[in-house]
């Protein structure tokens, strides 16, 4: 008999898939077959005992005798292991899943256990302390390993499961999270059908029955907190706990805060924008998006994108994922930045408060430039795009920076800063948004060792809704016509040069993204006014945004004049006289923010951000009953504002309402866990209120979550030795880019670029 291939016949294949589904499906219901768990939910928790206490006899129990999943902070629902063989495979899920599974299969979480360079980085935590502290690493980057036990002495090489990293039924089994981070979730048992009571159904089971009770289903695999922020918190916020550095509680990576303070979130008042609605991690990373291909969990024609786009440039090259490379490098450059050449200062040493020394906003302002002029280009970055911080996460091994480019009308570069040298690497004076790690020898931890992590040197990470204002300085030509065009361009690549050598064990060019780019003419003479740039932000804003910079560098005469500006522009702009309120605040001159913020309040009555202000100044003039009332009106308005809720303790216990301070304090561990204020001050108020084991507990995390007062000297130590980077550490500077030495090292990178 002639065989019929299928192969190449696609639809044929899903038609006859179909149809034997749904066969199965009739024969299923014409034999009434239950779908109950009964006596299997038993079994299954007798053989997993047996299976917890076997892994146990021999498991390295370095972190206490139950302590199994520490350092990370993940656990199952009992605390007891789960075989590997108890989560359902991607492969298996894919069947009905199929575009979900595609996606998955490209994303970062897919692909989270198996890239050589965070296996070269895990081994060396694992050669240098031993494999149970890669525990740490392991809750959220291999779960299936770490919950079955395998992260121990003698336990497994690679695994089939590893090359899945965080899969299908990993997500889909979490039962609870808390927003601590380091992997705080509580794994359940994994299933993909409840019985009738409820209760996961642990032997396998069959697409048939699956599509025969499809609420059970869903049931069993999901819940309602998965479509919230406070469930990626679990694993996208993280901690250096003492058990791993054997040194003190550091913090290292707060998405989650950031997201929650921020305009996206609006449950602060405080960001310097208000967005119209709420975004939550979902609403970025996992956008409704049309179906291109068959999901049986489409709606509508739609399916939630499981690509979670973000800024993972490398394992789409690596990997070979055109699609996710391409969707990656849009989602980077969608309205992530804007970057604004908003002033040139004139001439050396200029005050930026004052106006005859600044030209700006340009393009709205003529201005005059003399034959060889100095000038200093005033670059403003604005992060409006996303709900974090920019660059995210590990700021010590990613890397984006600010190429600034000085040209002559033939297009030959004069001048540059943010090249990269003839080996890959960036030069070392470029304006890039990372921080710098430094260890307990006081040398840069390179290849991202955060177990010897001691004191962060600085941080240029640029935070959701601020901005920044980098400035360059740069000689006009000589000639009387000559001209020139800057070019300012935010650039990202995954890793540093010298992290992706490291792990790939070899020199690996990585795709380089140009995520926002903008360019103007300057001309020896006369400089007329010219007609917006495309994107360009409107006069106000750009004051705004100026404004904002100057107060983050500390210049708050500028930042001051900037705002006023903005007061000019939109008198009716509530936020323009509370962000002068705030420069006088931030500089100590707490009497004179009063009439701005009286201004703001005229204008906008009962505006929860002028009023945190203002209880502030009223506690600083000892006016605590009036600062109390202010504070409780912002906390009713936004009651998970974290600022609200602390500074409302600290006032409550001024007065020595002790309780109602207690009360304060515990809604903010609520709401940040890790809070050290809220350490501190229910230390205090549990010891002043006869309840002493709970202030021992809060004092005890205080001593471990405040910073080192000594570690401050390896950061000085490091900036000492290196003068290069120096400069960076200072709230503002300017980079001399005409007295620097390019040649050769800013020959074009032969690196895949994303262009504009």
């Amino acid at each position: 008999m002639q065989k019929v291939s299928i192969v190449a016949r696609p639809g044929l294949r899903w038609t006859l898939r179909l149809v034997i589904v749904f066969m199965t499906v009739v024969a299923a219901l014409s034999i009434k077959k239950a779908v109950h768990a009964g006596a299997e939910a038993d079994e299954f928790a007798s053989v997993r005992h047996a299976y917890s206490e076997k892994v146990a006899a021999h498991y390295n129990k370095r972190f206490g005798d139950r302590a199994y999943f520490s350092p990370s902070l993940a656990t199952t629902d009992n605390g007891e292991f789960l075989e590997a063989k108890s989560f359902p495979t991607a492969q298996y899920c894919g069947h009905c899943h199929e575009q979900a599974h595609t996606e998955w299969r490209e994303s970062a979480h897919s692909n989270s256990n198996r890239p050589p360079w965070y296996l070269r980085n895990v081994n060396l935590l694992k050669a240098e302390k031993g494999v149970e502290y890669t525990r740490h690493c392991e809750g959220c980057h291999d779960p299936v390993a770490l919950l079955s036990g395998a992260l121990t002495e003698g336990g497994p090489g690679r695994k089939s499961y590893d090359d899945d990293g965080v899969t299908c039924s990993v997500c889909h089994s979490i039962a609870k999270v808390d927003t601590r981070g380091t992997g705080s979730y509580v794994m359940g048992i994994p299933a993909v059908l409840v019985d009738e009571e409820g209760k996961p159904i642990t032997r396998p089971v069959s697409d048939a029955e699956i599509l025969a009770h499809l609420d059970r289903h869903s049931k069993a695999v999901m819940k309602d907190f998965y479509r919230t922020s406070e469930y990626c918190s679990a694993c996208h916020k993280a901690a250096l706990p003492h058990e791993l550095n054997d040194y003190k509680w550091q913090r290292a990576i707060s998405l989650y805060d950031e997201w929650q303070a921020s305009s996206f979130a609006k449950q602060s008042p405080l960001p310097f924008y208000v967005k119209d609605s709420v975004s939550t991690c979902q609403t970025c990373h996992m956008p409704r998006l049309a179906l291109e291909g068959r999901d049986s969990g489409a709606k509508q024609g739609t399916l939630a994108s499981h690509r979670w786009l973000g800024a993972n440039t490398l394992i789409p090259q690596y990997y070979g994922y055109t699609e996710q490379e391409k969707r990656t490098q849009q989602f980077l450059q969608n309205s992530v930045f804007n970057v604004d050449l908003f002033a040139v200062e004139h001439g050396a040493g200029g005050d930026s408060a004052d106006p005859r020394n600044v030209s700006a906003p340009l393009g709205l302002t003529s201005f005059t430039v003399k034959p060889e002029e100095l000038l200093t280009a005033d670059v403003v970055i604005q992060n409006k795009g996303i709900a974090h911080s920019h660059v995210p996460e590990q700021r010590d091994m990613y890397e984006s920076w600010v190429n600034f480019t000085v040209k002559k009308p033939d297009g030959k570069i004069i001048c540059e800063s943010g090249f990269l040298k003839t080996d890959g690497e960036l030069e070392e004076q470029a304006h890039s948004f990372t921080n710098r790690l430094i260890n307990v020898k006081g040398g840069l931890n390179d290849y991202h060792q955060v177990w010897n992590n001691r004191v962060v040197a600085y941080n240029n990470t640029i935070q959701s809704g601020r901005s920044q204002v980098v400035r360059y300085s740069f000689h006009m030509p000589a000639e009387t016509n000559g001209s020139v065009t800057i070019t300012a361009t935010v650039k990202y690549r995954r890793f540093m040069q010298h992290f992706i050598d490291f792990g790939m064990g070899k020199h690996y060019e990585e795709p380089i993204v140009d995520m926002v780019s903008t360019t103007r003419t300057i001309r020896v003479g006369e400089n007329p006014t010219t007609a917006p740039l495309p994107n360009e932000n409107a006069p106000w804003m750009r004051w705004n945004n100026y404004g904002i910079a100057l107060l983050d560098a500390q210049q708050y005469a500028a930042s001051y004049a900037a705002f006023q500006q903005v007061a000019k522009l939109r008198p009716d702009y509530a936020d323009a006289y509370t962000n002068m309120a705030i420069v006088d605040i931030s500089w100590e001159r707490y009497s004179d923010a009063r009439p701005n913020l009286g201004k703001a309040l005229e204008l906008s009555p009962g505006n929860a951000r002028a009023l945190y202000y203002r209880a502030l100044v009223e506690r600083n003039e000892g006016k605590l009953d009036e600062a109390i009332a202010d504070f409780e009106q912002v906390v009713a308005k936004f009651p998970r504002s974290r600022d609200a809720h602390r500074e409302l303790g600290f006032s409550l216990y001024q007065e020595r309402k002790y309780p109602e301070a207690l009360a304060q304090y515990k809604e903010l561990q609520g709401i940040d866990p890790d809070d050290l204020a809220a350490h501190y001050n229910l230390s205090i108020l549990y010891r002043r209120m006869g309840m002493k084991d709970k202030a021992a507990v809060e004092a005890a995390k205080f001593a471990d979550q405040k910073d080192d007062p000594t570690a401050t000297t390896y950061a000085l130590e490091f900036l000492r030795k290196h003068t290069e980077l120096s400069n960076e550490s200072v709230p503002w500077h300017t980079h001399e880019i005409d007295n620097m030495d390019m040649a050769p090292a800013s020959v074009p990178h032969t690196g895949k670029s994303g262009g504009q």
